[in-house]
């Protein structure tokens, strides 16, 4: 019961007794983690939002992230629906229920909670055993970046989310915690909104010693700021894989990425 309250929380709709067959997934990062269960072919519908995995190509689409094709969700049949709060509006999730559809809500805001979340699925989609070891690999993986790349005194790291409006992590994103995996204090984890939009007056008081940002372009601009730390030292980085966005088993790979990115800058 512990796990299951770290992992998730369960909709009003009972999860089915026996494992389900026939899964929706509502969100590209659970998708993800049905492949890494090996549960693909229980995958009767996805949501889109990027771009598909290779091995999905064929399943049906149920909407984009945002809005669900809801007649066309129910046409499949599904005995349990994966959601990830933030991939529909409230008004949605309140039909799934009504409807009857057992719903796992999912939702995670630390790596350990991630791990937790690949059993909670992988009991509920009948594969237990690979949940278990995906979670045991995950922790494992974690534990060896934190004792590699952790710092006595952590550097201060703006992660740009986006730049015309500047967007931000706060303290509550799981992005947040993977920086201090890799030796970085996100500058603004005092912030409790996941995606707080910040001034730039706010980012040059701060004073980031590491800029981190989707793409040169974005970089390239704080260029007109030199009086930044990460100015000065040159450490404005690309995030290095985009899978840091998507909180799934590869997760843990983007982790690495990014702490050796951080780890080689001057």
């Amino acid at each position: 019961m512990r796990r299951l309250l770290l992992a998730a929380l369960v909709s009003l709709a009972s999860l089915p007794a026996l494992a389900a067959e026939r899964v929706v997934s509502l969100a590209p990062s659970l998708s993800e983690i049905m492949l890494e269960l090996d549960a693909a072919d229980r995958l009767v519908g996805v949501l889109d939002g990027g771009e598909r995995p290779a091995a999905l190509q064929s399943v049906p689409s149920v909407g984009r992230y945002g809005q669900v094709e809801m007649e066309t969700l129910l046409s499949l049949r599904p005995d349990l629906v994966l959601l990830w709060p933030d991939s529909v509006p409230r008004s949605q999730r309140e039909q799934l229920q009504q409807f009857g559809i057992p719903v796992l809500v999912v939702e995670q805001t630390r790596l350990e909670g991630l791990a937790e979340q690949f059993v909670v699925v992988g009991n509920a989609v009948g594969r237990a055993e690979q949940g278990e070891r995906l979670a045991g690999r995950f922790r494992a993986g974690l534990a060896e970046l934190r004792s590699n790349y952790t710092r006595s005194e952590p550097l201060r790291v703006f992660y740009q989310i986006w730049n015309r409006p500047l967007y931000t992590l706060g303290g509550q994103q799981i992005i947040s915690e993977a920086i201090e995996v890799c030796g970085g204090q996100n500058v603004f984890a005092d912030l409790t909104l996941a995606a707080p939009q910040v001034s730039i007056e706010a980012v040059l008081a701060r004073d980031p010693e590491v800029i981190l940002a989707g793409s040169g372009a974005q970089l390239d601009e704080w260029q007109a700021w030199p009086q930044l730390s990460a100015v000065r030292s040159g450490r404005l980085l690309e995030v290095p894989d985009k899978g840091l966005e998507r909180p799934s088993f590869q997760m843990l790979g983007a982790i690495r990425k990014l702490c050796e990115v951080m780890a080689a800058a001057p």
